[in-house]
């Protein structure tokens, strides 16, 4: 049980314990005032006599009087305070889970930037791949064959990647790590948004990525495309000859890393986590629904993280990207939203 169910529970306890004592203090002092009372109608019989006990009666009732008053400001003043400490309780208990939601999120979208980062570093590294500056230089048909070549044989020892394609500086495909699965030798990919960012690039040391998208030339697989500009001698200044795009498996990737955040099953049926881009796009989720088509945007009011509640009275957390190492990220958000207990 969560600890506001167990405040809740006791503070009830105490509630039912509190009425069914002061209920006992109402049972005695009513006794006494029916005491008193008989005792101040013995008096008046007894007349001088029982004038004495007169007062003792009255003081008898006087006090069965003020017990009863204190007992009946006990009840009200316990009943509110253990309301108020069973709301405060709440209050802290829900601030709490938005809290640690929020860590989730946050977590989930470290998690992806630091996937990500490597493919920044992989990217720059293999476009001086011996093979690859040669045929970007020199694009002959033994060229590109052992261009391909080399390709597969880093494809062989990555699992994340659909495909490496290197291109020349008009966009046409030279080589492609998997030319049996996919035959794009020869496309034109000019007009792809990860092409021009990576034409532009300024020095070898630079790398660009495109926003996550569908490639109908890979199957129509979910991607994210990573590029850096082969240059000639491998140079990091040497003169731009080619582009190498890396193409990410995203959506086995990105299904793992938000399934994978630590919710127990109870939480995890309320709770869709996912991660939206900086158009507040849905580019993974939990449940599997409106992936590149939903947008999910997040009151956020300018801060980077935080929760709220929506108006279906949803719980909704956020953790904008922090980045990696030299990886600044996108702007992603990680989003948890839950439907409360």
């Amino acid at each position: 049980m969560s600890l506001s169910g167990v405040v809740g529970a006791s503070a009830q306890q105490l509630k039912v314990s509190a009425a069914s004592n002061i209920a006992s203090i109402h049972n005695i002092t009513h006794r006494m005032h029916l005491l008193a009372l008989n005792a101040l109608i013995e008096a008046a019989h007894a007349g001088d006599k029982g004038a004495g006990f007169s007062v003792v009666a009255q003081e008898v009732k006087s006090v069965a009087g003020e017990i009863r008053s204190l007992a009946e400001a006990l009840g009200v003043e316990l009943t509110g305070r253990v309301d108020s400490l069973r709301v405060a309780v709440d209050a802290l208990a829900a601030a709490a889970r938005s809290d640690r939601l929020g860590d989730l999120a946050l977590n989930a979208v470290e998690i992806i930037d630091r996937n990500l980062y490597e493919r920044t570093c992989d990217v720059r590294w293999w476009a001086t791949d011996s093979a690859v500056v040669d045929c970007a230089l020199s694009p002959t048909p033994q060229a590109q064959a052992f261009a391909s070549h080399r390709l597969g044989v880093i494809l062989s020892s990555y699992t994340v990647y659909l495909d490496l394609w290197l291109c020349d500086l008009k966009g046409r495909v030279l080589a492609n790590g998997r030319p049996d699965q996919f035959n794009v030798v020869g496309a034109d990919a000019h007009d792809e948004r990860w092409f021009k960012l990576g034409r532009e690039l300024p020095s070898g040391d630079e790398f660009a990525v495109a926003d996550i998208d569908r490639c109908a030339r890979l199957g129509n697989a979910q991607v994210a495309t990573y590029v850096a500009s082969v240059r000639e001698g491998g140079l990091v200044d040497g003169r731009a000859t080619g582009v190498l795009a890396i193409h990410f498996d995203w959506e086995p990737q990105a299904r793992a890393v938000v399934k994978g955040v630590r919710l127990d099953p109870a939480e995890a049926e309320r709770s869709r986590v996912m991660l939206v881009d900086a158009h507040d796009r849905v580019i993974a989720a939990s449940d599997g629904r409106g992936i590149l088509s939903e947008r999910f945007p997040v009151d956020a009011k300018g801060r980077d993280s935080g929760f709220y509640e929506d108006a279906a009275g949803r719980i909704v957390a956020f953790h904008r990207t922090p980045g990696y190492e030299t990886y600044r990220g996108l702007g992603w958000r990680g989003v948890i939203e839950q439907i409360p207990e």
